[in-house]
């Protein structure tokens, strides 16, 4: 299983069975990493540019896949735990700890450090399961009741907020003095 820079398991043998399409992707099948940041990587730019900065992963021409390209990101843009389906509810102007955490599967492989950014959310229940035991991702979860009990604790006090009160009945500002 691969593993962090200190070790712990990240929950997946191959990080690229959980990439979806590159970030970098747009819908015309463009790399815009050649265009935007050409300065990073001048030599991989006018090879995009040479080709109308065609990506060649989408090229069903070609054998190439997301590993093979020096730039390929695929952040996770689903905000639920891709093990147990917990969603993620923020609370507005809240410091709260979020329910969800990003959770990167891709670190070194064969001793050499990826560039390559895949990252997935996970509740915080399952992100410590992964790093701390040797569960999977893939595994069949279902949320923890600890996380189910917070997420219905925030949805609660979500349903409050949306009850009409007044701002004398919130404060007790009551002017007929029955207060």
């Amino acid at each position: 299983m691969e593993k962090t820079p200190q070790g712990t398991s990240v929950g997946v043998d191959d990080p690229y069975e959980f990439a979806g399409v590159c970030d970098y992707l747009t819908g015309e099948g463009r790399c815009r990493y050649a265009f935007d940041h050409y300065e990073h990587d001048p030599e991989f730019a006018r090879e995009r540019a040479a080709d109308d900065y065609a990506c060649p992963v989408v090229d069903p021409e070609t054998d190439e896949t997301w590993a093979d390209c020096p730039h390929f990101r695929s952040r996770n843009h689903d905000r639920e735990c891709v093990r147990c389906g917990l969603e993620e509810k923020r609370m507005a102007h809240d410091d709260e700890r979020p329910l969800l955490e990003e959770h990167h599967l891709s670190y070194v492989r064969n001793g050499e450090e990826l560039t390559h950014e895949i990252t997935i959310y996970l509740c915080r229940w399952c992100h410590s399961k992964v790093h701390n035991s040797w569960a999977r991702i893939t595994d069949d979860a279902a949320p923890e009741p600890d996380a189910i009990a917070a997420l219905e604790q925030r949805r609660g006090r979500e349903y409050d907020e949306l009850g009409f009160e007044s701002a004398a009945e919130r404060y007790g500002d009551d002017k007929d003095g029955t207060d």
